[in-house]
């Protein structure tokens, strides 16, 4: 079979290479910095200005309609609560193309979130932390170091069932200066819908 369009293997083959690029940076290893709009239009948000002022950093990769997100709407709300008077702040980040900023404004009222819901229009953020689900998680310290990726726990269905809370496991860790004892778990949940 002849191509048509002769040029057309290579932007196959450079999507996927694209795509192959867009790997997790590993725990340990510096967080990729960013700038995204709060989808309520209050502003941007800065990675590096909010990690020079928190001692720990959560960027939470979630969904306005994926039930494994929406699972965890609760939860994600009553951590944020929990860890606000100890200087950890909660962010999170919204990648999916097809939500778009009305929906994620009126998700985040509906549910109660006081930590802001940013707006990654084009993935771009998702891609750089090589983020794949909703939710999927990401800790980051005072200077800047990945110190955990993964999940929030390993129960969506039920918070009073969870065995392993891991990321508040984390948490304690770091705000206690302890080397975090699972730095990576599995992150699950719905898939982001990228461009």
């Amino acid at each position: 079979m002849r191509f048509r369009f002769p040029w057309l293997p290579v932007v196959v083959l450079l999507a996927l290479g694209a795509a192959a690029e867009a790997s997790t940076p590993p725990v340990g290893s510096a967080a990729p910095p960013f700038a995204l709009p709060a989808a309520d239009g209050s502003g941007v948000v800065r990675l590096a200005e909010e990690v020079a002022r928190h001692p720990a950093t959560v960027v939470m990769f979630i969904s306005t309609r994926c039930p494994y997100s929406n699972g965890y709407n609760d939860r994600m709300e009553r951590l944020d609560k929990d860890y606000a008077s100890r200087g950890v702040r909660f962010q999170g980040v919204n990648s999916n193309v097809n939500e778009p900023s009305s929906e994620v404004v009126s998700h985040a009222r509906l549910h109660g979130f006081t930590f802001a819901v940013l707006k990654d229009d084009a993935s771009r953020v998702a891609d750089l932390y090589g983020a794949s689900h909703t939710p999927e998680i990401f800790v980051v310290d005072r200077s800047g170091v990945l110190r955990y990726h993964g999940r929030i726990d390993e129960n969506a269905q039920d918070a009073a069932g969870v065995k392993s809370p891991d990321l508040r496991n984390a948490l304690e860790a770091l705000l206690a200066g302890r080397p975090v004892p699972a730095a990576e778990t599995k992150a699950f949940g719905c898939s982001i819908k990228r461009p």
